[in-house]
C-alpha cells in the first residue's frame, strides 16, 4: 500500500494511518522525496497520530525522511507522536535535533505556516 502525499499550497500533508512495514517505509521515503522534487513544496507536516509504536528500521527510515527532506529545502514537522513512539525514537538515538513537533495536525499546519512566514 502507497501512503497518500497531499498538497496544500506550498506544503506537503502526509498521515500515516497504519502500521508501516519496511517495504512501504522505502516506498514512502522514496515517494515523498519525489513529491517534494515535482511539487518545489517547501514544507511537509507528517502526521503520525495513528502509529501506536515504531520498530528500530521504520524509526531510522523516518529520521532519515526528515534529513533528506531538509536537503532538499522542505521544512517538517511531525504531529502526533505517541509516548511509546518518542520513548523508541530516543531510546534508539534517531537523532531529531530542529525538528517541529505539534500535538495535532492542525497545530503542525499552523507552526510550518508561522516558519515559513506565511
Amino acid at each position: 500500500m502507497r501512503i497518500p502525499i497531499l498538497k496544500l499550497h506550498d506544503c506537503l500533508l502526509v498521515s500515516i494511518q497504519w502500521e508501516l512495514d519496511d517495504q512501504t517505509a522505502l516506498k514512502f521515503q522514496e515517494d515523498l522525496l519525489n513529491k517534494i522534487h515535482e511539487t518545489s513544496a517547501n514544507g511537509v507536516v507528517i502526521d503520525l497520530t495513528s502509529i501506536d509504536f515504531i520498530d528500530s528500521f521504520i524509526a531510522k527510515v523516518l529520521g532519515d525522511v526528515i534529513g533528506m527532506s531538509k536537503l532538499m529545502g522542505a521544512k517538517v514537522v511531525l504531529t502526533g507522536i505517541q509516548p511509546a513512539v518518542a520513548i523508541t525514537l530516543v531510546e534508539l538515538g534517531i537523532s531529531l535535533d530542529d525538528v517541529l513537533t505539534a500535538l495535532d495536525l492542525e497545530k503542525g499546519l499552523e507552526k510550518l505556516q508561522q516558519e515559513l512566514g506565511d
